[in-house]
Order: C-alpha cells, then sequence, then structure tokens
C-alpha cells in the first residue's frame, strides 16, 4: 500500500524554503484516527525538515498529545486540542503568522473559518472554492484514507510525498520490547481483536495458523488486547511454545506494541488499530477484510497483501462472515510475504 503516489513536481513550491511554519487541522485524534494519520505527518517531515510543525484537533482530544506522543517526538513540535476555530486557536497560535495550513475537513464553515488565521497559503479538503482566495482544494479526492491526507500534501508541496521517515521511539521501549521477544526466534505476530467483534477472525483460525507456524519452528507472537485478556490463559495451554508480550508487560502502550512489531518478521490483523500499529512497524502484513472496505481502510504498510471474505465465497454467502477466510489461505500468504528469516537479531 505504501508506494509514493504519482504526480508532478511543481518547482516553485519544492524550492520553496519561506515555509518554516505549518499546521493542520483535524477534527480530532482517537488512537486508530491517529495511527492512519500517521503517513501524513512522516510525509510532511519529510517535506519540511526544518520547518515548526503544528497539529491542530479543533473539536476534540489528540492521541498525538498522550498516548501516542512517543511516536511523533521529532515529527511534531506542537499539538493543540480541543481549542475550536476561532479566538482560543488563535490564542494558542500565538502572533507569529502561518506559512502554511493544511484543512482535512471537508466542511465549509470550518474551512472559511480556518482561512481568517490568515495563513500564507491554505490548503483544504472543503469541496468547494471559497471567494477571495486561490481555491487550492483537492478535486474527486483518493478514497483511501491514508491516500486523501497525502493528497493534501502533495497539492502543498506540489511534490509526490515520501511517508518514510523513520519514527524514533524511546529507548526504554525498545529495550523492553527487546526483553520481551528477545533474539534467536523467529516472529510472527498475530493480532486478535479488532474494534468490533464482526471484524475480527476467529480464534479458532489463529489456533490453526499458530500450529503451523510452530511446526515450521517461527514463533506466534499473539497480540491480545483488553477484551482478549480472558484468552490469555486458554490460548497458552492451547499453544505451548507461543509469545504473548503484552501480558507478561502488564500493560499495553501503543509504543510498545509498535516495537514488539518491528521485531517480528510479519503480521496478520483484521480491520483494527491493531493492524494500523503493525503497519507503522514496517513489517510485511496480512491485512484480512470481510464487512468493511480495504479501498477505505486498508492499513498503509510497505508491503501488504489483503485477503477478503469475498475471495472464498460464493455470491449468495454472508461477506461479513470473517470464518469464510481460511488459515491455510493466511499462511500461505504469510510464507510468500515474508519466509521464515531467522533469529530476531
Amino acid at each position: 500500500m505504501a508506494e509514493p503516489m504519482a504526480g508532478r513536481v511543481s518547482a516553485a513550491m519544492a524550492s520553496d524554503k519561506s515555509t518554516r511554519r505549518i499546521a493542520v487541522y483535524v477534527d480530532l485524534d482517537l488512537v486508530g484516527d491517529a495511527l492512519i494519520k500517521l503517513p501524513m505527518v512522516r510525509a510532511l517531515r519529510r517535506a519540511y525538515p526544518g520547518a515548526e510543525i503544528i497539529w491542530i484537533a479543533g473539536q476534540g482530544p489528540s492521541a498525538f498529545a498522550d498516548l501516542l506522543a512517543p511516536l511523533v517526538e521529532g515529527l511534531l513540535d506542537r499539538v493543540i486540542a480541543r481549542a475550536g476555530t476561532g479566538a482560543e486557536l488563535r490564542r494558542a497560535l500565538g502572533p507569529q503568522p502561518l506559512d502554511l495550513l493544511i484543512d482535512t475537513q471537508s466542511t465549509l464553515v470550518i474551512a472559511r473559518a480556518l482561512r481568517r488565521l490568515g495563513a500564507r497559503r491554505f490548503v483544504t479538503a472543503a469541496a468547494c472554492g471559497l471567494p477571495g482566495w486561490p481555491p487550492q482544494f483537492a478535486l474527486n479526492p483518493p478514497r483511501h484514507l491514508v491516500r486523501r491526507l497525502l493528497a493534501l500534501v502533495q497539492r502543498a508541496t506540489g511534490v509526490a510525498p515520501q511517508t518514510d521517515v523513520p519514527l524514533r521511539l524511546p529507548l526504554a521501549i525498545e529495550s523492553r520490547a527487546a526483553t520481551l521477544l528477545p533474539p534467536g526466534s523467529d516472529y510472527v505476530a498475530q493480532v486478535l481483536g479488532a474494534g468490533g467483534r464482526h471484524k475480527a477472525w476467529p480464534e479458532a483460525h489463529h489456533v490453526v495458523l499458530a500450529q503451523a507456524l510452530l511446526a515450521e519452528r517461527r514463533v506466534p507472537v499473539l497480540i491480545l488486547g483488553p477484551d482478549e485478556r480472558d484468552r490469555h490463559a486458554p490460548l497458552a495451554a492451547a499453544l505451548p511454545g507461543a509469545r504473548f508480550p503484552l501480558q507478561e508487560a502488564g500493560d499495553a502502550p501503543p509504543a510498545l506494541t509498535i516495537a514488539l512489531a518491528a521485531r517480528c518478521a510479519a503480521a496478520v490483523a483484521a480491520d483494527c488499530g491493531g493492524g494500523h500499529m503493525m503497519a507503522t512497524a514496517g513489517i510485511p502484513l496480512v491485512s484480512l477484510f470481510g464487512p468493511t472496505d480495504p479501498a477505505k481502510f486498508a492499513p498503509w504498510a510497505p508491503v501488504s497483501r489483503i485477503l477478503r471474505t469475498q475471495d472464498f465465497i460464493g455470491p449468495d454467502r454472508d461477506t461479513s462472515d470473517m470464518a469464510s477466510i481460511p488459515p491455510a489461505a493466511v499462511h500461505a500468504v504469510l510464507r510468500e510475504i515474508a519466509s521464515p528469516r531467522g533469529p530476531v537479531p
């Protein structure tokens, strides 16, 4: 999914060295929302390595201010939450003008209010131009959520966005992950949960896949979220040799989950926040979809394969039946995109 977007280079924009203060406006960022927006953050930092980048969650909280703060260290300079679009936001931004303001919302009222902030350049996802200023808005935006955000970055910079800026996780987090998944094994992550149970792949299928991995001397790393905590003991009994690092750690901050994923050769996840964490770690990912649309929600992974229930059922079957994706098919794709590679360093 994460190949660079095509697009012509605007020499004027690409060579613009005067863009020193940038703000991005979003509605709010829960953890899943913020993970989807992380490629945009990385692309902006790549395009403007020396600029001040301010993230504005105008109508609610931002996970970039707390749970996901370790992921944006060095990428974002400030996070402003719940500041609206008017006087309170002006005060929070201070007197120094903005060189670039990117509005990710498609609401004309919000676009009008943000335009009054007086940024030197303004790019908006609003579907209509506003009178009195050059209409820099994206026509026919991509359906995929990440691509839609990157289209705004491309509109602002004039160049194809690059999302390969490395994340700088805290050393303590990296060390903890290395303790939980020490060198000497070939790990494969399996994310069992999903925000809605109707999106999750059946636990029994995960067990079959984990057994197949164990048979080829790979180590399944089962990622159990809060809703799966009570499944730890029965799964551990059924899968001797599997690892349950979040249960060993006693807590599950997103940064730790991502650091653990980075120590794995590949991952399997349904449409869920955990899948986006696996993608953020930059490892090959098998994404399993049924009732939701991968054309819109697929994680932004460097190597990604999508298996849908529609690939395995007849036209008259319920496409939301995640059990119709067989473990053997997932295992085969895993071997294709990340064959056994030996111990983790």
